[in-house]
């Protein structure tokens, strides 16, 4: 059974009570994410710590637009931060991934010749 992670401190705890109800749990796994990230301990960079919230550069233009270096830490930001770090990996978290199959569609080829829609068979000749 695992442990419901704690509330967070600080600026983010600031930021949060300014989050209306259905936004808590998104905020709080974002928050532990970037906490609990695996170079936390080792490189507490924010830059490499949003690499795995914010898909592609997502992350390093979000620094920038907030003139935070990669370098800066978690313990860097205030709440104001943590807010628009949230609404920024809403829009990111709720965008199609690359790869991402539309809506409806099977992970199998649809054609009866075993490959993929629109492909074609190398033609051989005997």
């Amino acid at each position: 059974m695992s442990r419901p992670s704690p509330l967070p401190t600080g600026p983010a705890a600031e930021a949060r009570e300014q989050l209306p109800e259905d936004a808590l749990p998104g905020f709080d796994r974002l928050v532990h994410a970037v906490l609990a990230s695996p170079g936390a301990t080792r490189h507490p960079a924010l830059g490499a710590a949003l690499r795995g919230q914010l898909p592609g550069t997502a992350g390093v233009r979000w620094l920038h637009a907030e003139g935070l270096p990669p370098t800066a830490r978690a313990s860097d930001l205030t709440a104001a931060h943590w807010l628009s770090l949230h609404e920024t990996w809403q829009a990111n978290h709720q965008a199609p991934r690359d790869g991402a199959r539309p809506a409806g569609r099977a992970g199998r080829a649809d054609s009866r010749h075993g490959h993929a829609p629109g492909a074609q068979a190398i033609p051989r000749y005997f």
